[in-house]
């Protein structure tokens, strides 16, 4: 495993490889942070996750630890430095077994809207490290529709999951 640069909110926001989209949910928050708990989830809205497994037991908060698993045999390991249940939540890399990363974070902050629905903004942000640089510095214009791609993803997931209940 190779550490990963320690990071914070803001380098999230302020890297120079940093993606932002955002989207109206048909949730209230609560329930997206419902689908945010379940691992089998990520799975089915976000194409590049391949496994979730939580390392940490629940209540989960700011310390909370998983393990993702991508394509290509790469594996994150997480630690939450943002969990407001409801509000936000952010994870940073603390290792990953691939030198192709210096360091990676997400950040997602959720705004309710009232009647059942809320506002998200995920922000993605990677350092690349090795070849990855050269790749993602070709590939940058087109990974803000990737990010924004995943998050319609989420929404869909959203739209055939969530019951039209009242919000929780």
């Amino acid at each position: 495993m190779y550490p990963q640069e320690d990071i914070d909110l803001a380098w999230i926001k302020s890297t120079k490889f940093s993606f932002t989209a955002t989207s109206e949910l048909n949730c209230s928050p609560d329930q997206l942070f419902d689908i945010f708990e379940d691992a089998h989830a990520w799975t089915v809205w976000a194409p590049s996750i391949k496994k979730v497994e939580w390392t940490s037991p629940q209540p989960f908060g700011v310390g909370t630890t998983r393990t993702v698993y991508l394509p290509g045999g790469m594996e994150g390991y997480e630690e939450f430095i943002a969990w407001q249940r409801g509000q936000r939540m952010a994870f940073k890399f603390t290792h990953c077994n691939k030198k192709s990363t210096r360091a990676f974070g997400e950040d997602y902050i959720v705004t309710d809207l009232g009647n059942g629905r809320c506002h998200l903004e995920w922000t993605m942000a990677m350092a690349p490290a090795g070849f990855s640089r050269v790749v993602l510095t070709l590939i940058k214009p087109f990974m803000a529709r990737a990010v924004q791609k995943m998050l319609n993803n989420l929404a869909q997931y959203v739209d055939d999951n969530v019951s039209a209940a009242a919000p929780a």
